[in-house]
């Protein structure tokens, strides 16, 4: 409503308390019984919930199961907030530290790279050190003292660390140099570590989850396997006689983010917050956490790796709303190998893009507050806190990310954890862009892995598509066959428009397996016909696209599994 200069006047008895902002008119407060009655009308209408059901039911079929068992509910509401604690929010203020990744297999070329990424805006070098490697050649001409420089060199950590330090001579080192020594070294590597570090003035120790990721595991598993490493840190460096500041503040921590947006911001939140409760009760007071963020491994597709941009984008925004320092874009050519010039460039630019032209990075936390967030961050603290003390007393983590691994790649193969380009939309015709090879994925159990390797061998023989009536070529049922098979590497021939079984054997041309598409009035008037003549001319299988009859051998449509499915259809077609 509106006062007689024209401007917003308060309803009368609606006024805001002092010290709130009421944005809402009286006609859009809406409860959560209204919203639960309008939810109930639509799930009815698409059939998900029966007349006669409570209502109490939307919110059962909404929700939404994370791999660790966490429900989210379809809506957030204050409630989600009562007696929760609501720490771990990110303290980095402005934008994050951009930092590119590159592996050494040749210096002039990694020199030549890192060269470009600093002229391109990145602020820091992430190396993946492998014996022998160059140090010195690689790092020629770079400005120490503003970039800092990230080291992984697992093999022999001491011996690259030495080696920066011994490049760097009298000059000095940006504060956040890592020497990179990860968690799990042998004891006397990581004393040596931290007082090189202490020496140098940089970080020294890694803490490094982003393994539980890679192999298939859960958000809750990687924020328990980083307490482990981070408590073993505590446990052998405080019985060498540090104290756990001096360990706590010569430390960063590594994670995965994914496309996974929300369960991303809610990760890194939960991780500040239980690292500082292991600090808080080891006695210590440097309860900050310093983190980074990698985009996902696993997500990402080799078949269509273009998508590959739109995951890391999705994931960086993710890392820089949950607060990481440091954020990691991996190139979207990297599964093909080596990454070129452009995939490198886009990489860096994503996180450009989000700070300088979206500005994620201008508000300190863009998601405090948000009950979603804020009861995800807290589930999973709780649960990660709780598988913490249970590895603690002996449980076998690998086995726990074997389990997650196996329950994720089933949801892959249902096609409830779609992966464009790959289960959903793929195409058979493309050119993949050639890169040379590089064995940075070596340990990396991608999510499509199944399905990448029909792709890598794809079916010699078509499946006949076998489209019943004038407009089935158009028809949802025939692309959804067509894309199905496509995931599986299995191309189709279509029949294209029939308006009897004449006209559809006319199109035949013999291939073992046949898929029948049409609409239920079609399959009904001349389906089991069309089977029988097919059956007739020399198909061995028929597939019925909807629900199974007892003329055809197989059926398919949603909620199928479709790696069962296409590796069926493979065999008939051999």
């Amino acid at each position: 409503m509106t006062d007689v200069e024209g401007g917003l006047a308060e309803p009368a008895g609606l006024e805001p308390e002092q010290g709130s902002l009421d944005l809402a008119d009286p006609a859009d407060r809406w409860s959560a019984a209204d919203w639960e009655d309008a939810a109930a009308a639509v799930l009815r209408k698409a059939r998900r919930l029966a007349e006669d059901d409570d209502n109490a039911l939307v919110w059962e079929r909404l929700t939404r199961t994370t791999l660790d068992g966490i429900g989210i509910p379809p809506l957030g509401t204050p409630a989600l907030l009562e007696d929760l604690t609501t720490d771990g929010r990110p303290t980095r203020a402005g934008a994050w530290d951009v930092r590119a990744h590159l592996r050494l297999a040749d210096a002039k070329a990694a020199n030549e790279e890192l060269r470009v990424d600093l002229d391109g805006g990145v602020t820091s070098l992430w190396l993946t050190v492998d014996p022998g490697a160059d140090l010195a050649a690689v790092l020629d001409g770079v400005l120490l003292d503003l970039a800092p420089v990230v080291l992984d060199a697992t093999a022999d950590p001491l011996a690259a660390a030495r080696a920066l330090l011994d490049h760097a001579g009298d000059a000095e080192l940006h504060p956040g140099t890592n020497l990179g020594v990860p968690a799990t070294a042998d004891d006397a590597d990581l004393l040596a570590g931290l007082e090189l570090a202490e020496r140098a003035g940089v970080l020294g120790l890694v803490v490094d989850a982003t393994d539980v990721h890679d192999r298939g595991g859960s958000d809750v598993q990687e924020l328990a396997r980083s307490l482990v490493l981070g408590v073993r840190l505590l446990r052998v460096l405080t019985e060498a006689g540090r104290s756990v500041d001096e360990v706590a503040r010569r430390v960063e921590f590594r994670f995965a983010a994914s496309d996974e947006q929300f369960p991303t911001i809610a990760k890194l939140r939960a991780a500040r917050r239980l690292w500082a409760r292991v600090v808080e009760l080891s006695g210590g007071t440097d309860l900050e956490q310093r983190q980074h963020a990698v985009t996902s491994r696993p997500m990402m597709s080799r078949y269509d790796p273009y998508v590959n941009m739109l995951r890391t984008t999705v994931a960086a925004f993710a890392a820089g709303v949950g607060g990481a320092d440091a954020v990691t874009v991996l190139p979207f050519d990297s599964p093909l190998g080596r990454p070129d010039v452009l995939g490198r460039r886009i990489a860096r630019n994503t996180s450009h893009l989000l700070i300088e032209e979206s500005h994620v990075a201008a508000v300190a936390d863009p998601a405090g507050g948000a009950y979603a967030v804020e009861k995800l961050t807290d589930d999973l603290a709780v649960a990660a806190w709780t598988l913490f003390g249970r590895l603690e007393d002996g449980t076998d983590l690998d086995e726990l990310v074997a389990a997650t691994a196996a329950e994720r790649d089933a949801q892959v193969a249902r096609r409830t954890r779609p992966i464009t380009g790959l289960t959903e939309f793929p195409h058979l015709a493309e050119v993949l862009p050639e890169r040379a090879p590089d064995d940075s994925w070596a340990g990396v159990r991608p999510h499509g892995a199944a399905f990448e390797a029909l792709r890598d061998e794809p079916a010699a023989t078509p499946v006949f598509l076998a489209t019943l009536g004038t407009v089935a070529s158009h028809t949802a049922r025939a692309t959804f066959a067509t894309n199905l098979f496509a995931a599986g590497g299995i191309a189709v021939s279509p029949a294209g428009a029939t308006a009897d079984v004449e006209a559809l054997l006319a199109a035949y041309d013999g291939q073992p397996v046949v898929c029948l598409a049409g609409s239920d009035a079609a399959y009904a008037e001349w389906g089991a016909a069309a089977a029988e003549a097919l059956r007739g001319a020399g198909a061995r299988w028929v597939i019925v696209a909807g629900r199974p009859t007892d003329y055809v051998d197989d059926s398919c449509a949603m909620g199928v599994d479709a790696l069962d499915f296409v590796t069926r259809t493979r065999e008939k077609l051999s």
